[in-house]
């Protein structure tokens, strides 16, 4: 089957970071499949890997199953994890859309529905901003009625920023995450600190391929989520983290598209345990509202940027929540070419 694939490159609205990493763009990676549409949030090199390896996977597009399973057969010497995961999720997604579509139905409803709304909670608070336009954030959200907000931690001065954050927000409820930049004994200090501003949420505290850490940090603070998963890429992946987490992520542009994420659905509710969808919210909605175990979406900052310029019907949220519209086949979105393709990357290799 023939797929299209191109690259683009997003530039922030300021300079951003978290507890580990920073950066100034954001790259996703589209896929096209005859109607249906799909996307990951990775390098461009993702695009190559569609074209080289996934694409000559893909024979019956109708059977789903079967391509996700030769996907992963094609990459098996590129590693099935990581970049390849990113690549099959984008394929994945696009499968699954292009099949609800023709049947005239939402993605959502393909899935089998099981909620109207899912939560969302407002993610950004980045290291690299001031005090200032952290309240102005966070303080944002929860005037818009998200009632829950989280921000970056990691890089120093984070009891102050921490405080800012509380009075921005008043009662909501304050997240945090590190992005996996603390030794275990480092993050169960800050969860001390944190816990006097009733923070109810610490995200990566320390490294996420660190089960066992995390598991031992979960049993010291109680009333404290300890939530992880967003870099999870396969069905052993979650496995190993159940157990040592109170609330699993899953990213459907990284896990193996809508395929994987209702996979990790799936073990979450074999292991009695919430879920929680990391970024991408315009795509997450629809898997999320099928879920056993769904919590809420991460209403992520640059990637709710992105989705609202570049494609229409990208939804809002509306009392915290996002609603799946059900008279829209497929997720509903459709790629704004033009205002795309000035993001355009990397064509010499797509």
């Amino acid at each position: 089957m023939e797929l299209t694939v191109s690259a683009f490159k997003v530039p922030t609205d300021a300079p951003e970071s978290d507890g580990t990493f920073e950066w100034d763009a954001t790259t996703l990676v589209v896929v096209e499949a005859d109607g249906g549409l799909g996307w990951t949030y990775a390098p461009a090199a993702a695009g190559v890997l569609v074209g080289e390896l996934l694409a000559p996977a893909v024979d019956d597009p109708d059977d789903i199953p079967a391509c996700w399973a030769a996907m992963l057969a094609a990459v098996r010497n590129a590693g099935p994890w990581g970049l390849a995961m990113y690549a099959i999720s984008a394929v994945d997604i696009a499968l699954w859309d292009r099949k609800a579509r023709r049947l005239g139905v939402s993605l959502a409803g393909l899935l089998g529905q099981r909620r109207e709304t899912v939560d969302v909670y407002g993610s950004g608070g980045f290291c690299s901003y001031s005090d200032e336009r952290l309240r102005e954030q966070l303080g944002g959200w929860v005037v818009q009625g998200i009632p829950r907000v989280k921000m970056k931690v990691g890089r120093g001065g984070d009891e102050r920023r921490v405080a800012v954050a509380r009075e921005a927000i008043g009662d909501a409820e304050l997240m945090v995450d590190a992005n996996g930049a603390w030794e275990l004994a480092n993050a169960a200090r800050m969860a001390d600190v944190f816990a006097r501003f009733d923070v109810r949420w610490f995200e990566e505290p320390v490294s996420s391929d660190d089960p066992g850490d995390l598991r031992r940090l979960r049993g010291r603070v109680p009333g404290m989520a300890i939530a992880a998963g967003e870099y999870a890429t396969s069905p052993f992946a979650f496995r190993a983290l159940l157990g040592s987490v109170d609330v699993l992520q899953a990213d459907v542009t990284r896990c193996g598209g809508i395929t994987g994420f209702m996979q990790a659905d799936a073990l979450c509710f074999a292991h009695g345990t919430p879920l929680s969808a990391h970024c991408a919210p315009a795509l997450a909605v629809h898997p999320m509202a099928a879920a056993q175990q769904g919590r809420h979406i991460e209403w992520f900052h640059d990637h709710v940027r992105i989705e609202s310029t570049l494609f229409d019907g990208a939804l809002e949220p509306v009392d915290g929540a996002l609603r799946p519209d059900p008279s829209r086949p497929g997720h509903g979105m459709t790629l704004r070419r033009t205002k795309a393709d000035r993001f355009r990357t990397s064509p010499s290799v797509l």
